[in-house]
Order: C-alpha cells, then sequence, then structure tokens
C-alpha cells in the first residue's frame, strides 16, 4: 500500500519521500522551446549526464541525474566496466568545447538489475552512485520519475538527448553539442508488430516516427526520454536498444521508467527521487507525486556480459552499425 503525504505547492501534489527533491525535479528554468530544434540550448537539460570510462577514452553513454547522488542508466553501458573508471560529467553542453557550467563526479557503485538479459534486453537499467552529493542549480536538477500507474498513451510527445551519432557511421562534429528531438510514443502492440512479436515487454515502451528520421543511436544509451506533464518534465523512458537508428517503421525501445519505482527505491533507500503519476487526463490543478514504501531488500548486481549485436544497442562503441539517428 503506498503511503502518501499531502502538501501544497504551487500545484496539489501527493508525495512520500524527499521533500527536497519534489521541490526541484523537473524543472528545468532554462528550457522555453515548444518544438524541436538540433542543438540544445545551454540548461535546457539539466538532468543529462555524459558517462566516460578511462576504457574507452570518453563519452560512451548518457544517464539522468535522479536525486543529488544517484544517476539513472541501461545496463547494457557497464558490461566489465568498473566504478572506478567511470567519470560522471553533469551541466554539460559540448564534448569538445567550453562548459562553463560542469562539474564532475566519481562513481562510487554499480546496481545493475539483477534480472537484466543481454539476449533479450529486458530489465535493462542501472544506477550509479556518485562519489559526493551535487548542489542544484538552473544546469544541473533531477529529473522526475513516472510513477508506478503512469501512462503514456501512443502519441505522447516525448523527447530524446544525447551526444550519439547523427548517422550511419558519423559522430557527433565538433564540439559536440547536445542533441534534442521530439518523437511520439509508439504504443507497445503496434511496436511488437512491427519489431517481432515478443521483443517488446511489458517493461519496455517505443517511440519514433513511422517514417523514420528521428531516433537515438550510439553513444545515446542510457540517456532519458522525458515528457512534460504542466510544468514538470518527467522521465518515461531509458535508451536502451533498436534496429538500426531513426529507420522508417522501427521505432525506438526504451526501458520504461514506471516499471522500476519500487526498485529504484529499495536500492536507493533515501533521499528518494520524485515519481510523478504521469497522465493525459492530468490537470495542472492536481498532480500526483509519490514515492513507495517497500521493505523488499534491494537487488544487486555487477554484469560482465557483452551486449547483444543482433538488434542494435545505443553505447558508443565501435562494434556496433549505427544507422541514422537525430
Amino acid at each position: 500500500m503506498w503511503r502518501l503525504t499531502c502538501v501544497s505547492l504551487a500545484l496539489l501534489l501527493c508525495v512520500q519521500g524527499s521533500f527536497s527533491q519534489l521541490n526541484v525535479c523537473g524543472q528545468a528554468p532554462l528550457n522555453t522551446r515548444i518544438v524541436g530544434g538540433v542543438d540544445a540550448s545551454e540548461g535546457s537539460w539539466p538532468w543529462q549526464i555524459s558517462l566516460h570510462s578511462s576504457n574507452f577514452g570518453g563519452h560512451f553513454c548518457g544517464g539522468s541525474l535522479i536525486n543529488n547522488e544517484w544517476v539513472l542508466t541501461a545496463a547494457h553501458c557497464l558490461p566489465g566496466v568498473s566504478a572506478s573508471s567511470l567519470r560522471v560529467y553533469l551541466g554539460r553542453r559540448t564534448q569538445q568545447g567550453v562548459n562553463a557550467n560542469e562539474i564532475s563526479r566519481n562513481v562510487t557503485s554499480i546496481i545493475v538489475h539483477n534480472s537484466y538479459d543481454r539476449n533479450t534486453n529486458n530489465n535493462d537499467i542501472a544506477l550509479l552512485q556518485l562519489s559526493s552529493a551535487v548542489t542544484f542549480n538552473n544546469y544541473i536538477r533531477p529529473v522526475c520519475l513516472a510513477a508506478q500507474n503512469s501512462v503514456f498513451p501512443s502519441g505522447t510527445s516525448s523527447w530524446i538527448t544525447g551526444w550519439g551519432d547523427i548517422q550511419s557511421g558519423v559522430s557527433l562534429p565538433s564540439p559536440g553539442i547536445l542533441q534534442e528531438t521530439m518523437v511520439p510514443v509508439v504504443a507497445n502492440d503496434q511496436c511488437n508488430t512491427l519489431l517481432g512479436s515478443g521483443s517488446v515487454t511489458s517493461n519496455m515502451m517505443c517511440a519514433g516516427l513511422m517514417e523514420g528520421g528521428k531516433d537515438t543511436c550510439q553513444g545515446d544509451s542510457g540517456g532519458p526520454m522525458v515528457s512534460k506533464q504542466c510544468s514538470v518534465w518527467v522521465q518515461s523512458g531509458i535508451t536502451s536498444w533498436g534496429y538500426g537508428c531513426a529507420d522508417p517503421n522501427a521505432p525506438g525501445v526504451y526501458t520504461s521508467v514506471s516499471q522500476y519505482q519500487i526498485w529504484i527505491t529499495n536500492n536507493i533507500g533515501q533521499n528518494l527521487p520524485g515519481f510523478v503519476t504521469f497522465s493525459p487526463t492530468s490537470t495542472c490543478q492536481s498532480v500526483s507525486t509519490t514515492s513507495p514504501t517497500s521493505t523488499t531488500s534491494p537487488t544487486t548486481t555487477k554484469t560482465t556480459t557483452t551486449p547483444k549485436t543482433s538488434t542494435t544497442l545505443r553505447p558508443a562503441t565501435t562494434t556496433l552499425s549505427p544507422n541514422q539517428g537525430f
């Protein structure tokens, strides 16, 4: 049973958990756009992180800040990667240029879902604990997470962001500015018809254009897919896999964040993220934000396997063959 405590803010919010996250999660004061662009402006997506590893020599995956010391990313980014090899960059816009608002942290622990299946990409979710807490500002803020009962119907406008490849064999050109685009949610039954029956599980969701041309690609893995409810940005998905990049009739597939509210809560344990119940019928006078209370033991594991290559996973590795991204 959920335990809720109601408080009055700018909206009517029902919460249990960290009030510090509730006050700031999903707020992007510098993001004023309505429809897509290519280069993201400074501070537009303040939860976006760039994940670097000494194993790969630079950026290889994305992720999202969910409170002041935890990052959400994809499990398939982390096979054979040790926490000591990782560096998280926050407040970053460009990979080669100057980032006046950037800070970085080491990673002290990696938590990969113990039921992650590299063959099916099911449960493609992981948490990274930062070496020290970050201070929030307009350029570094946590995203709100989709709560367990959230609904993202077909056609829901969703934003995807990352520093991945922009077309087949072509890396993001210097200075490597964070890219953004908007794609609609595709219903799971339709996505399964397009990608192969059963390949999209209930722990996944899809988004993309039937004509193609907009998608995540290699280097975008682990990054967030978000939708806006009133003034709050809610993360619905984690960039996971797909057939090629931006191909017609081949939506991108994302880990469905709402399926993992209890898993995230159990593993973080305290200073919980803000969980928002996203619904197309919600009004701006009543937005439900919840965090569950559970006594289930956390499930922690380290993965040492390599990503599946029959479908296209989306970390920045030269062993994968991207088609077209943003």
